[in-house]
């Protein structure tokens, strides 16, 4: 399966790209400025995340048992990414940074909420 790109959804852009700047600042990814001053695009590879006001003029809600994963290079920069959305206005959901078995995988977990609810984890494989 190839994933091109996650798009979540904002009430509140501002906050949100502080958010996602110190995330995606540990992660190496660009923010690509837009001509939709409803958007903000971060790239990394080809890899896109977007997060954008609802295009129906509705709120955004966050998805219940929704989450976007996140890949990183090692269990140091799942806890340095997990640091910096708590310091950007996110909040630790589930249990604290650590190893878990998941399908038989040992991975390095770590889990957030985005200042609109949006559940991420970034994770390791050991």
């Amino acid at each position: 399966m190839f994933l091109s790109h996650v798009v979540v959804g904002s009430n509140d852009l501002e906050k949100a790209k502080a958010f996602y700047d110190a995330l995606f600042g540990v992660m190496g990814a660009d923010f690509c400025p837009q001509d939709n001053p409803d958007r903000i695009v971060y790239q990394k590879d080809e890899q896109i995340f977007i997060i954008t006001r609802p295009i129906n003029g509705e709120a955004a809600t966050a998805a219940n048992g929704g989450t976007v994963g996140l890949g990183l290079s090692s269990p140091e920069d799942v806890r340095r990414w997990h640091e910096a959305g708590i310091r950007a206005g996110g909040t630790a959901v589930e249990n604290p940074p650590g190893e878990r078995v998941v399908m038989g995988m040992k991975l390095y977990l770590a889990y957030l909420r985005d200042p609109d609810g949006n559940k991420l984890c970034a994770f390791h494989k050991m």
